[in-house]
């Protein structure tokens, strides 16, 4: 039985384009792996999730990238984009795009992202 935190279990039995319907791109504008994620307060409301959102959803009531959200639940960064976008198509979590400074990414950012990394 796959925790909530942890579907990465029963993974090897779901193939990642199950997950996503078949979809390879998400919905949702392109979503970079440092993009920042958190849950609504709406998610509560919603009864069919499937177990990969509900993950989400527990671990994004942090604020976490898609890389670290990729990584704690063992998934494809792929999926993990897909999901995202399909849930914040559904306003279930907040996406936080960051900015970019001279089309370059936030220095500040990107050494969050690489202690959060470090610290799986």
């Amino acid at each position: 039985m796959t925790s909530p935190n942890h579907p990465a279990a029963d993974q090897q039995r779901v193939r990642p384009y199950a997950m996503t319907g078949g979809r390879t791109r998400p919905t949702h504008d392109a979503l970079a792996i440092e993009t920042l994620v958190s849950t609504t307060s709406t998610v509560d409301l919603t009864p069919k999730l499937t177990v990969e959102q509900r993950a989400i959803a527990a671990l994004c009531r942090d604020i976490l990238s898609i890389a670290e959200v990729s990584a704690k639940l063992h998934l494809p960064l792929g999926v993990v984009r897909i999901l995202v976008g399909d849930m914040a198509d559904e306003h279930l979590v907040m996406v936080h795009r960051p900015a970019h400074a001279g089309g370059r990414p936030d220095l500040a950012l990107l050494e969050r992202v690489l202690y959060g990394l470090h610290s799986i």
